[in-house]
C-alpha cells in the first residue's frame, strides 16, 4: 500500500471518529480510537513511538513521540481543541454578515 493510499485510510478514519465523537475530548481518546479503527482496517499501527532528532551533531533519542505511525510509512500527529464558537455557523459569520460600515478606520476584531 502506498503512502497516499494509507493517508486516504487515515483521513477517512479521522473523519469517522470526529463525526462520531465530536470535538472537545482529550487527544489520548482520539489517538486510542484512531488506532483501534485503523487496526480494524487491517493496518499496522504503532502508538507513542519515540523519534530521535539530531541536533548540532548530537543524537537526542527522544526528540519527540509520534502519536501514531501507520504501516511504518505515515506519521500521524493528533490535535484536539475545545469547541470553538467562532467556527460554528452563526447568522453573522463573514459569509452572511452585513456589509461593515466603511467609515470606520479600523475593522472590528
Amino acid at each position: 500500500m502506498s503512502e497516499n493510499e494509507i493517508a486516504k485510510q487515515i483521513v477517512d478514519t479521522a473523519y469517522r471518529v470526529h463525526t462520531t465523537l465530536g470535538p472537545g475530548l482529550l487527544e489520548s481518546v482520539y489517538e486510542s480510537i484512531m488506532a483501534f479503527e485503523l487496526e480494524k482496517r487491517g493496518l499496522h499501527v504503532v502508538r507513542q513511538h519515540p523519534i530521535p532528532v539530531v541536533y548540532e551533531g548530537t543524537r537526542i533519542e527522544i526528540g519527540f513521540r509520534a502519536d501514531l505511525i501507520v504501516e511504518d510509512l505515515v506519521i500521524v500527529e493528533i490535535k484536539s481543541t475545545e469547541l470553538c464558537e467562532k467556527f460554528i455557523s452563526h447568522p453573522n459569520t463573514p459569509a452572511t454578515a452585513p456589509p461593515r460600515d466603511r467609515r470606520r478606520s479600523n475593522p472590528p476584531r
